[in-house]
């Protein structure tokens, strides 16, 4: 075995999980000396996946450089792998057969995620130049709304009627053009005249079954449905709710027109968790591609509203300026009050996002977490507010001074316990997002009302 063998071993071997670095090595070299057929090589035995997570750790210029070098190199499969933004580079570069040929041999539903985020000049170039029956598929999921299972569906299934004995049904799957069929299914469905989901009948019942068995015979009830106009964010809720590996979709007649499955509902959870995630925090995600200028301009407005929030808490601390002349040590203990409750309050901001992403708070039981979190915060107040009042009363020989950062404790945690709840939960009653808004409001009330009660009682019983 030469070297070469051996190191083409190690750079297509990998775990799926970190980024093939001999591969990458490979492409960069390749780019350095302008040779196509040496960047192409670097990625050829690659899963589509692998070989998109090396295309990823490069620069917006040079992964534009890369296809201009290699256009071949960019197939359907390692396209609907690549994040928006470098497929974005990529889309730059090729020309509109380029991206047609690439996808005309995904599935449906994949080739629809490399379409939908073409600009629609460039869009209506690319369907221009595929198959006429994908055009339409294509045209007719883009007619839905954003965030609609009919954009995510894939159009290829196996649906058979009712009368059908299994040996018709494996000798039909048999039988279909591979375009007809997906390429990875676990299940087909079994349809009555009218072409609506009766039952489903799973791979292993289908192979145990004797041959002669209708499908009637062997069909298990549907779990559930999804038309294609519901929300994709509930329907990765049923599939979570149930464990399906896919699910039927029908549209406004109830017959069938596609299927989702698990792997595009996984994608979907992934991307709105992430959401939540960053939107707590007031961003949005930076791309690896991404500019200084396109992480501050992202960035920006919401510590513009943060800004603004922190004048307003510094306009109540204003408001006992010759309180906190006379008594040092208010300055001194000032931000613990108020950082304590925030902190507390996010905890409980925290838990209840993700509560309502995932269904678990209704209206059965909001009641019952609403007090649960108010008394939590009340119990954090007064565990806290003795600490801190030892603390206190140690550091600066004041009795009177260690009551009222314990009573400010107690006042500021609980607030933020009903903040950390109520503020989420009214925003969601109201429409809003939850995790977009909530952070603001919860972070504003615990700095107001902390330092409105410590300044306050401070001004009632220390200063004469």
């Amino acid at each position: 075995m030469t070297s070469q063998t051996t190191q083409w071993d190690e750079a297509t071997q990998t775990s799926g999980i970190e980024i093939n670095v001999p591969a990458l090595a490979a492409v960069c070299a390749a780019l350095e000396s302008d040779n196509a057929k040496a960047g192409e090589a670097a990625l050829a035995d690659l899963h589509p996946a692998d070989a998109a997570d090396v295309i990823e750790q490069l620069s917006g210029d040079q992964v534009r450089s890369l296809a201009r070098l290699s256009p071949g190199l960019f197939s359907g499969e390692i396209l609907s792998e690549l994040s928006d933004d470098v497929r974005e580079d990529v889309v730059d570069v090729l020309d509109a057969r380029q991206v047609a040929t690439a996808i005309g041999g995904l599935e449906s539903d994949d080739a629809f995620q490399v379409v939908e985020e073409l600009d629609d000049k460039f869009r209506a170039e690319v369907l221009d130049e595929v198959d006429p029956k994908d055009r339409e598929a294509l045209v007719t999921s883009l007619s839905f709304g954003e965030d609609s299972i009919g954009r995510l569906m894939q159009r290829e299934l196996v649906a058979l009627p009712l009368f059908y004995s299994v040996a018709q049904a494996i000798q039909s799957i048999r039988d279909a053009k591979e375009d007809d069929i997906p390429e990875t299914f676990y299940e087909i469905y079994v349809v009555d005249p009218g072409f609506h989901p009766v039952g489903r009948v799973g791979l292993l019942a289908l192979l145990r079954a004797a041959r002669d068995t209708k499908l009637e015979q062997v069909m298990a009830p549907l779990q559930t449905t999804v038309t294609q106009d519901m929300d994709k964010e509930d329907a990765a809720y049923l599939f979570e709710k149930y464990d399906l590996p896919s699910a039927p979709v029908t549209d406004g007649t109830g017959r069938l027109v596609g299927m989702v499955t698990m792997d595009d509902m996984v994608e979907v959870m992934h991307e709105e968790h992430t959401e939540d995630l960053l939107a707590l925090a007031g961003v949005t995600e930076a791309g690896l591609g991404d500019t200084v200028w396109d992480v501050v301009v992202s960035r920006a407005p919401w510590l513009v509203v943060n800004l603004a929030t922190a004048i307003l808490a510094s306009m109540v601390i204003a408001m006992f300026e010759d309180v906190m002349k006379q008594a040092i040590a208010l300055a001194v203990l000032m931000p613990i009050v108020a950082s304590m409750g925030g902190n507390a309050a996010t905890q409980g901001l925290t838990v209840a996002v993700r509560a309502l992403a995932v269904r678990e708070i209704t209206k059965a039981n909001a009641r019952r977490i609403i007090v649960r979190e108010v008394l939590a915060g009340l119990a954090h107040g007064l565990i806290f507010a003795m600490i801190m009042g030892l603390i206190v009363w140690v550091w600066f020989h004041s009795l009177t001074l260690a009551v009222v950062i314990a009573v400010a404790m107690v006042v500021n945690h609980f607030v933020a316990g009903a903040a950390g709840i109520l503020v989420p939960l009214g925003l969601k009653r109201l429409g809003a997002d939850p995790a977009v808004a909530s952070s603001v409001f919860v972070t504003t009330v615990t700095d107001i009302i902390g330092f409105f009660v410590f300044l306050g009682l401070a001004a009632l019983v220390l200063v004469r």
